[in-house]
């Protein structure tokens, strides 16, 4: 058995090897339990902080529409009250 056919064997038996080592790598990971909840905790503080963020976001927003309302209703207020006295001094 020499030539081609050993060749073909020799290859095949290389690649079994790689799949093999992979499977290896993977089941290792898998199993290394304290870094997949590293992994996770890090997860889960980075959405933290995401979700931080964005709400932090609406706060500030909310904070300046409340600010502005009394400003926009006294302002509200003026113009209708211009009006209502220029339409009776036209009387």
């Amino acid at each position: 058995m020499t030539g081609p056919d050993q060749e073909e064997i020799q290859q095949e038996i290389e690649r079994t090897r790689e799949r093999l080592g992979e499977t290896v790598e993977e089941l290792a990971a898998k199993a290394d339990v304290k870094a997949r909840a590293q992994a996770k905790a890090a997860d889960v503080k980075a959405q933290a902080q995401a979700k931080a963020t964005e709400l932090s976001g609406q706060v500030r927003r909310s904070q300046v529409v409340q600010r502005r309302w009394p400003l926009a209703v006294a302002a509200g207020v003026l113009v209708g009250a211009s009006v209502a006295v220029w339409r009776w001094r036209k009387k």
